[in-house]
């Protein structure tokens, strides 16, 4: 506690923890998006002469960056060229006919694609390929959506390019001066912890995975009955005008649920059978996207998100080229907590909102007045280029497949050659791994397995904000002896104890730390803290780093702890708490093999 006393008594130092803890709240708040966060934490270092601009933006030129914004248009071409369709055949096919069948597969068939594929573009891919397969087979999508997200995060760890955290480990590693990781520089411990997780998906009891789709007495139906929350308006020339609506041609030809009717200022709840409809009357509905479609061209009630033109056809696929598509809010995107209205989503995004989705809860507002949520699915209108501006975009996660996303099938065996070219030749020859991604990302336009503007689009630019802003946050750290004063204070107090149990501190701390902001932002913040125990524990200061990286990458137990547990969460209508249970002795597993391993391998 001294050293760092001591180390606080300079004013770059006090700058630093001051920046450093408004990091902190504004991850945990999501008052701001991570990228503005880790941006305004940057400029704040910069302006205040913590760093030189040298310092503070060397992580945008990184090996490891660049290696990542690389891995996007190859992992763009190997779904387009249609390389993992045969990932949704098997999903498909008739051998997989129970969900233990189905988790097996997922666990140690789809699980090492992550490992060179990113996760969230596999979840997004087989999402609705195994919500059909829920539906054919009369199985709620609870019972095989978390183990989707799990298989996933647990090979994310199999390879460096299995997850952009891991390419920051490797950048925040090199500028600590031990170099970077290798291509399987962790694989001799993401195998037994991929191997170890599956058995655990396969065998863990059938009762931690609530069964969620099949409740007939609520208003969450079943998968056919997916709650779509929608808002109608009852014009004056409407035939419902004076009608009741249990006499209304409204229930007899549509399956809905009139949740509210909204007249002035009064809000009407249920029982509403029996009373009287009057023009100007707003109704809040749950209904299906099937109906909420063919209600669109009924002329007896107009939907309040769009606007009404005389003798105008609201068919969504007829002449006009709009679409309609899902949506997902994933964490931390910008439009969360705030309202459509608000945001002026329609002017914003050329999108109209036609009905929202909410895990199992009921929303009861109209809804340009809903404040949006992350895991929200929205139901989306709009013209085919406003979706591919929507599909760029790091606020929503377009989750339908648009036709001409279709597999570019004659390209599939061009695209198997350069994926496997891009992961043998850095392992068999003195070139960078970052020259074979590069590589491949111009081979992959080059072949037309992707066109420039399909590369363009693939890029997430808020990953490379994200990832190359906070590498600075290691490097103030050590300039200004904070790393090593907090160093210093951790390892008095674990001084005596045995590595082992130093490691499985580490592992806990990191990993609760991740369940309440981004896993980048505790690996920047952690590692250069770890990496100074090394000496006091005899280990050297990459099991340190990668005590870290596996703390942060193996976070099963909330929705918000990883992006694919929110991609599953509403489809799968978990409650916050199933993902809580279901993934606790998951962690608990973890927490006692990833030191062991990080032991043994290290020792």
């Amino acid at each position: 506690m001294a050293e760092l006393i001591s180390a606080l008594q300079t004013p770059h130092a006090l700058i630093t923890l001051s920046v450093l803890g408004l990091a902190v709240i504004l991850f945990v708040t999501g008052a701001l998006a991570p990228e503005l966060t880790g941006l305004l934490s940057l400029g704040l270092l910069l302006a205040s002469g913590v760093l030189t601009p040298r310092e503070a933006l060397a992580g945008f030129g990184s090996p490891a960056l660049i290696t990542l914004i690389g891995l996007f248009p190859v992992s763009a071409a190997l779904f387009k060229s249609g390389a993992l369709d045969r990932l949704r055949s098997l999903i498909a096919s008739e051998q997989i006919r129970s969900p233990r069948r189905l988790i097996a597969l997922m666990a140690f068939v789809i699980a090492p694609v992550s490992g060179v594929v990113p996760n969230t573009p596999v979840v997004a891919s087989l999402l609705p390929v195994i919500e059909n397969w829920c539906h054919r087979h009369d199985i709620s999508p609870s019972r095989v959506l978390l183990p989707l997200s799990f298989s996933t995060v647990l090979g994310g760890t199999l390879t460096l390019l299995g997850s952009s955290v891991n390419l920051l480990i490797s950048d925040i590693s090199q500028q600590l001066g031990y170099g970077p990781f290798e291509l399987f520089s962790f694989t001799l411990i993401g195998l037994p912890v991929w191997l170890v997780g599956a058995l655990y998906l396969v065998m863990a009891p059938r009762i931690l995975l609530p069964d969620r789709g099949h409740d007939l007495d609520d208003l969450n139906l079943s998968s056919q009955r997916s709650g779509y929350c929608t808002e109608v308006t009852i014009p004056s020339d409407s035939e419902l005008v004076g009608r009741s609506l249990l006499n209304s041609r409204l229930q007899r030809r549509f399956d809905v649920d009139v949740l509210e009717l909204q007249r002035g200022s009064e809000r009407l709840l249920p029982p509403l059978a029996d009373r009287l409809l009057e023009a100007g009357d707003h109704l809040i509905l749950r209904v299906t996207r099937a109906d909420l479609l063919r209600l669109q061209q009924d002329q007896t009630v107009h939907l309040t998100t769009q606007k009404q033109k005389p003798g105008s056809s609201l068919d969504p696929g007829q002449g006009s080229g709009q679409k309609t598509i899902e949506a997902l809010l994933p964490a931390g995107s910008t439009l969360a907590g705030a309202s459509l209205r608000e945001l002026r989503f329609r002017q914003r995004h050329n999108a109209t909102v036609l009905a929202l989705r909410r895990g199992q809860e009921t929303v009861q507002e109209r809804l340009g007045q809903v404040v949006l949520r992350g895991g929200d699915v929205l139901l989306l209108q709009a013209p085919l280029d406003s979706i591919r501006g929507l599909q760029s975009s790091n606020d929503l996660l377009v989750l339908d497949r648009l036709e001409d996303d279709l597999p570019t099938v004659g390209r599939k065996p061009v695209m198997v050659s350069i994926t496997v070219l891009m992961l043998i030749l850095p392992t068999i020859t003195p070139m960078p791994l970052v020259a074979a991604v590069l590589l491949a990302m111009v081979s992959v336009v080059a072949t037309g397995c992707l066109n420039l503007g399909e590369l363009q689009r693939s890029i997430r630019l808020d990953v490379f904000l994200l990832l190359g802003s906070l590498t600075s946050f290691s490097v103030a750290l050590q300039a200004t002896g904070l790393a090593d004063a907090l160093a210093s204070s951790v390892q008095q107090w674990i001084d005596g104890w045995p590595t082992y149990n130093a490691l499985v501190v580490i592992f806990i701390g990191t990993t609760l730390l991740t369940q309440i902001m981004s896993n980048a932002a505790s690996v920047a913040l952690l590692a250069p803290v770890a990496v100074q125990l090394a000496p006091a524990l005899g280990l050297s200061p990459s099991a340190l780093l990668i005590t870290v990286l596996f703390g942060t990458s193996q976070s099963f137990l909330t929705p918000v702890g990883y992006q694919t547990n929110l991609m599953v969460f509403g489809p799968g209508r978990y409650c916050f708490l199933d993902v809580t249970r279901y993934g606790l002795g998951l962690t608990l597993i973890m927490t006692t093999l990833v030191p062991t391993l990080i032991l043994w391998h290290y020792s």
